[in-house]
């Protein structure tokens, strides 16, 4: 199996159990936060959602600076009732970055993100890409906790959980 094709398999397995966590996010609470230090609801869920696009992005640009100059960002915080499709569509949109590259790209290429003009990161892009998936389980796992205190199911993940017993 080719290190593209690994990747590939395991966005194909976790995309899943993000969309079951997304399903259940509250269309009215985007401003709750569990504590002041927190990042509201919505902004969570957007995250996650817009997370799966970090594939193409790496694969398809050099680097990322998380301060560009005015008028030069791209990020649009999907509305709630989006969630869903927004996650989908990024989900494709990664696959077919994958399906666009080779093994080797990913091992010699090196992928930066900046910040203030410095970089911050310099990594090869496959493990770029293996940290995306894994930060994207971390804020995963904090929406569950989200959805927990404010009433919503939380879905099953990698078991079952007290609300869904589906790998029980």
């Amino acid at each position: 199996m080719t290190l593209t094709q690994l990747i590939l398999a395991e966005l194909e397995r976790e995309a899943p159990r993000t969309r079951r966590a997304l399903e259940q996010v509250p269309l009215d609470r985007d401003d709750w936060t569990p504590h002041p230090k927190s990042m509201p609801l919505g902004r969570l869920a957007g995250l996650v959602a817009s997370m799966p696009s970090w594939i193409n992005l790496i694969i398809e640009q050099d680097e990322l600076n998380l301060t560009p100059a005015p008028g030069q960002g791209t990020y649009q915080q999907p509305a709630t009732n989006t969630l869903v499709a927004v996650h989908d569509a990024n989900v494709q949109k990664g696959r077919e970055a994958l399906s666009r590259t080779t093994d080797e790209f990913l091992m010699t290429t090196n992928w930066r993100l900046l910040a203030g003009g410095q970089i911050v990161l310099n990594q090869p892009r496959h493990v770029v890409l293996r940290d995306t998936l894994n930060h994207l389980a971390h804020h995963r796992g904090q929406l569950t906790v989200y959805l927990r205190l404010t009433g919503r199911v939380v879905p099953a993940i990698y078991g079952p959980s007290a609300d869904d017993q589906q790998f029980a």
